[in-house]
């Protein structure tokens, strides 16, 4: 996504003066706002879990629940967390086969946006 920039962690800037104050603490995109690209491929990826659940063994729907909160797009989740969430929502998805491959799209498509 060239044009768009990305901060992680904080950003402090200090041009002279004394006693300076103050954090500006970001968690994802520039200044608080979110990526609309990304967030309309995360609602269509909770979509397609929601249908995928119905049709896995219950373990795998349960695994599908507890990932579910890491891919909101308003979580301040970590990056190795939302990513974890999105292996194990793709490892399901490759193991029912034809049935889970909208997912599997679906999670590679999260995964390029956030990856740059």
């Amino acid at each position: 996504m060239s044009g768009t920039n990305y901060y992680y962690g904080d950003n402090v800037n200090m041009y002279g003066g004394q006693g300076n104050q103050g954090i500006v603490k970001n968690q994802g995109a520039a200044a608080g706002q979110q990526d609309p690209a990304l967030v309309a491929a995360l609602a269509e990826l909770h979509r397609l879990i929601a249908e995928l659940r119905a049709q896995v063994p219950t373990p795998s729907a349960q695994l599908l629940d507890e990932s579910l909160p890491a891919l909101s797009p308003d979580a301040a989740v970590p990056a190795q967390e939302r990513h974890r969430a999105l292996m194990a929502i793709a490892g399901i998805a490759a193991t029912v086969g034809a049935v889970g491959q909208p997912v599997a799209e679906a999670v590679r498509a999260v995964i390029g946006m956030i990856s740059g």
